[in-house]
Formats: structure tokens, C-alpha cells, sequence
């Protein structure tokens, strides 16, 4: 059963009424990573999605849309980790209508943004130290680079998706010096059509593995013409672990 203590406020204002948890399910695969590598063992349970840390061995619980909230419930956490953007209104309410706790963390629009949702999650959520990963992350994204070229980043297709407003991955691309041609959108992830995307004035398209899987052979003939190039998902988009490596990756 969830532990009982002082609340604190999760990044939506939300009281979460747990101190230390020993059971935690992640409903995230970024924060998931963040959670396993900082210390192991505390999640009992993860998406089908969480790939990561590659060691990783915990009860699978569905995808993060689409969770099975009774597998959940079944692991008996004490505390269940979720996205605002990520996961749907509904399984956090019957999640919380079952007594469990749950910490939503927002929509990061930066790479601060982000790193300070995810040290609130670990110290003041779990209880944790402040894990090193995080404090290189801060330090290498810090700085930023001149503007060397500007980009759309499409993020699915059928129908196009790309990145727009107040995006982290907008401001990991921005902080390498590419710019988004997109960034000034109404909508954090318009939808184009495809003759609009072409007739953009960009030097480089970014096609991430995730949420598409664009390949050389998928995405690329969309775009005739124009330089692209293909990047990890996990890179570009998670806010955690992965950022250490993704500045030397992606630059």
C-alpha cells in the first residue's frame, strides 16, 4: 500500500503524499532511464517502451498512451510516475481513485526546463541525492552555439507532424546552433502539409527514430533536394541519462 507523509507538490501543483518510496512504476520511458540510473532497483515496473538503461528488468505494464492500469495496480507501487504530455488525464485519475500517488511531471518547453522537472522528480519525489548524470547534463548544455543553419523536424508522418513551439527537442536543436523554422507556431506540433514542408527555405531536415521510425528509406524522398540528416530519438527527445551523450552525438 502507498506510504503516507508530508505531501509535496508535483510539477501540475498536485499533492503527492509519499516520502521515499521503495515501489515505483514509470509510465515514461525518459524518466524511467532517469530513475533506473540513478538508482537501481526502486521501479518495479515500466512500459513496453522504456528501453532504457539496456539492463533494465522490471514487470512491463503496456504503452504509455495506453497503459494497463490494473497491471499497475497490481505491482502494488507506491508511487507512479507520469508525463503531462505522455499520458492521458484518465489513467492518472484512476490511478489516484485507487489510492496510489501519483508525480506528473509538465511538458518540458527547454533542456533547463526539463532538468529541473527531473530534479524535482528525484530529490523532492523519491527522495534520491542528486545523481552526477544531471549535474554533467546542466554543465554541457549550458552553453549554446551559433546559428549555423535552419531546420524542420518532422516527428511523424500520415499525416506530417513536425516540432513547433516551445519544444525540448526545438531547444536541444537550438542550443547546437539549428535553428527551427517552425518555432514561432501557434502549436507546439503542427501539422503541415507535405507541399508546405517543401517549399520551406531550410538547410537541413532532422528525422528522429522516434515517435516514427524514419529510416534513409522512409522520410528522406519526401524531401528532394535538401540535406538531412537521421538521429536518435532518444537523443534528441528525453530529457535524462541520454543527455550527456546526445550533446557530443548530435553536435
Amino acid at each position: 500500500m502507498p506510504a503516507s507523509g508530508s505531501p509535496t507538490f508535483d510539477d501540475l501543483g498536485e499533492p503527492v503524499p509519499v516520502s521515499s518510496p521503495v515501489r515505483v512504476v514509470s509510465l515514461v520511458p525518459s524518466l524511467t532511464d532517469a530513475i533506473e540510473t540513478s538508482a537501481p532497483g526502486l521501479l518495479v515496473g515500466a512500459t513496453d517502451y522504456c528501453t532504457h538503461p539496456p539492463t533494465l528488468n522490471v514487470a512491463r505494464v503496456g504503452g504509455s498512451k495506453y497503459p494497463d492500469v490494473t497491471r499497475v495496480l497490481d505491482l502494488q507501487p507506491d508511487l507512479v510516475v507520469a508525463n503531462a504530455e505522455e499520458n492521458r488525464p484518465e489513467d492518472v485519475d484512476q490511478l489516484r481513485a485507487n489510492g496510489i500517488p501519483v508525480w506528473v511531471t509538465s511538458a518540458a518547453t527547454s533542456v533547463p526546463d526539463g532538468l529541473r522537472s527531473v530534479r524535482r522528480l528525484l530529490t523532492q519525489g523519491l527522495g534520491l541525492t542528486q545523481p552526477g548524470w544531471l549535474v554533467e547534463a546542466e554543465e554541457l548544455w549550458s552553453a549554446t552555439t551559433r546559428m549555423r543553419m535552419r531546420a524542420i523536424i518532422p516527428v511523424w508522418r500520415r499525416p506530417w507532424v513536425v516540432i513547433g513551439r516551445d519544444t525540448f527537442a526545438g531547444d536541444v536543436l537550438l542550443r547546437l546552433g539549428v535553428a527551427n523554422v517552425y518555432s514561432d507556431h501557434s502549436e507546439r506540433y503542427p501539422r503541415p502539409k507535405l507541399a508546405e514542408l517543401q517549399s520551406q527555405d531550410v538547410d537541413l531536415v532532422v528525422l528522429p527514430d522516434e515517435p516514427y521510425l524514419f529510416t534513409a528509406s522512409d522520410g528522406p524522398e519526401s524531401f528532394p533536394g535538401i540535406p538531412y540528416v537521421l538521429v536518435s530519438g532518444r537523443h534528441l527527445t528525453w530529457c535524462g541519462p541520454s543527455l550527456v551523450a546526445a550533446r557530443r552525438l548530435l553536435d
